[in-house]
């Protein structure tokens, strides 16, 4: 599946009537990936300099005017003062493992919550550097990014995020630039399949996970 090509190329066929057999380890016929995602502090904020509150994701929904939304802002603050540690305690109650999506300035503005995914030792899959479109940024812009969040995370919980999902969808170049780092073993910006596939990106494969 896929080409290599700076600009991904449409694929409506996939496997078609033959998927592969995955092989799942001990016979399993299903395997499950939990993801958290954690961006508390990262949306759109007034005090961050933007000229909304985000509400998009709230009970306010898009409330049509510029300025603070103080009961946006406290939505968000709950899933970093509460569910948070709400859901890791039912993953370490149960022992499971988990995918954090987290976004760069989120885990900044909460170390506690670093120190507890570096303890426990979840995947962490970069989520950006904050809430911002990637489809708008320059080449050299989101190339900055990239490297931001890199640099970010591994000073938050000690080492570089292996993986990269895009907040609002990537770029055209997104994948390419992330070949390009060289040091991602995958991404997940892709909603088009059950199974990962693999990809041709700058002559190497590259492991897509839908």
């Amino acid at each position: 599946m896929g080409v290599d090509d700076a600009a991904p190329e449409r694929d409506f066929v996939g496997y078609g009537p033959h998927p592969p057999d995955p092989q799942w380890p001990n016979g399993a016929r299903l395997a499950l990936n939990i993801c958290v995602n954690y961006e508390e502090g990262s949306e759109p904020s007034v005090t961050d300099g933007d000229t909304a509150s985000e509400t998009g994701l709230t009970e306010g929904g898009a409330g049509g005017f510029t300025g603070r939304d103080l009961a946006a802002e406290s939505m968000f603050e709950y899933g970093s003062r509460v569910g948070i540690w709400r859901l890791f305690r039912l993953l370490r109650e149960r022992g499971l493992g988990a995918t954090v999506f987290a976004c760069a300035l989120a885990l900044e503005r909460n170390p506690a919550v670093a120190a507890a995914i570096r303890e426990v030792g979840y995947d962490v899959c970069a989520h950006g550097w904050r809430w911002e479109r990637h489809q708008t940024l320059s080449v050299e812009e989101e190339r900055e990014r990239i490297a931001r969040t890199i640099r970010s995370i591994a000073a938050s919980v000690g080492e570089r995020p292996l993986g990269w999902y895009c907040r609002y969808g990537p770029s055209v170049n997104t994948r390419r630039l992330l070949a390009e780092d060289g040091g991602f073993l995958y991404d997940s910006d892709a909603y088009n399949d059950e199974l990962p596939y693999w990809v041709r990106v700058l002559g190497r494969d590259h492991l897509v996970i839908p």
